[in-house]
């Protein structure tokens, strides 16, 4: 048995969170013990126990990268249990430790960041590459975009493994439960909708929609646009649709805890990162329904979704643009029913949860073998 122990510092549930529980839903429990080492109190505990993750809250580290008491008590930790492979995410607390130990390490990448002069440039350069290079035997990219992100930063493309996110599959929901949400949120049926399901943060790129929608309505089209999730940006985001006069256009659903039966009432999902977002699990779960999606040129977003075949890709922060692919997929209805057969095609071609967990185990596989050496 290979144990794997994972270092996350995220107190709530959130990107790489919800890889992790992903993981272990598909992962093969007869060759790897997964335990995973998380904040006290984080959100995260309940589920990765419900998953049959082993669970070891440490005191500090929450949501922080590097601290030097994380060091120590990250340290006691792997030498009292002693894991075979330390995978961390985002932690380079746990990757200084492992490393202290002895340890095989594996560092994941989780977003996509615009690359400082500082990190591009000697000194900031070689120092990136030396931190990054010593402190992991591989490095995981879940997108390419995350891969360039590294290698810009001086870090060699010969420790950068890319390995998209997969999710388990979102079953359709049953025409009673659709009708139910449309009652519940005023939505009315047979109209196109339209929707995102994501942080409200503005690198989410909400503002945009809402210009995009209020372009739309102007030019006399009916549709609904369903905006699921909260944040710190939630309330600016209510405000600035009641002033462009969008209340019967944009509905707040707030936090889902269920995607199925939101994902079920739309005709497309949209998605307007430009900041961040590298392979969007929401994207995934919305083409495993077969969904077609409209997406910003941003990040991961054009490594996910084909331009022209499994949806439409507009420039990032290009509302006229967004708006143009809407109009586009509300008048051809045979191509948006075409992109969204093709969506899930690809979604089982290349997204499935279970391929992804045999792309992380590979890689474990390769690193205790002392495969230094990525593939991109």
């Amino acid at each position: 048995m290979i144990r794997v122990l994972n270092i996350i510092s995220d107190t709530n549930i959130g990107g790489a969170g919800r890889v992790l529980l992903n993981y272990l839903r598909y992962t093969d429990k007869s060759r790897f013990e997964t335990w995973v080492a998380v904040p006290e109190g984080s959100a995260l505990i309940p589920p990765l126990e419900r998953a049959g993750a082993r669970v070891f809250p440490v005191k500090g580290m929450a949501d922080r990268s590097y601290h030097r008491e994380d060091v120590k008590a990250l340290e006691e930790l792997i030498r009292r249990e002693g894991p075979d492979i330390v995978h961390t995410h985002g932690s380079l607390s746990g990757r200084i430790a492992a490393r202290r130990r002895g340890k095989k390490v594996i560092y994941t990448r989780h977003s996509v960041f615009p690359v400082s002069a500082k990190l591009r440039y000697p000194p900031g350069r070689w120092v990136n590459k030396w931190v990054n290079e010593h402190y992991a035997d591989r490095i995981i990219a879940v997108s390419p975009a995350a891969a360039e992100n590294l290698t810009d930063a001086g870090i060699s493309p010969k420790r950068v493994t890319v390995i998209l996110n997969g999710v388990a599959p979102v079953a359709r929901s049953a025409p009673e439960v659709c009708r139910a949400v449309r009652e519940k949120y005023g939505l009315s049926e047979g109209v196109f909708t339209a929707g995102i399901l994501a942080r409200m943060e503005p690198y989410k790129g909400h503002l945009h929609i809402l210009e995009a929608a209020q372009r739309l309505k102007e030019q006399g089209r009916r549709l609904q646009i369903l905006m699921a999730g909260t944040g710190s940006y939630e309330e600016e985001l209510r405000g600035e649709a009641a002033r462009r006069g969008l209340e019967d256009t944009v509905f707040f659903l707030g936090f889902q805890p269920d995607v199925a039966p939101v994902l079920s009432v739309l005709d497309v999902q949209l998605n307007a990162s430009y900041g961040t977002e590298a392979t969007s699990l929401a994207l995934l779960e919305g083409m495993s329904l077969g969904l077609p999606t409209i997406a910003s040129s941003y990040g991961g977003n054009p490594w996910i979704i084909e331009d022209g075949e499994t949806g439409l890709i507009f420039p990032s922060r290009d509302s006229g643009a967004l708006a143009a692919c809407i109009a586009r997929l509300m008048d051809q209805p045979e191509t948006k029913q075409r992109m969204g057969r093709r969506a899930r095609e690809r979604f089982q071609a290349r997204f499935t949860g279970e391929i992804f967990a045999r792309n992380v185990e590979r890689v474990y596989l390769d690193v205790l073998k002392g495969e230094t050496h990525g593939t991109e």
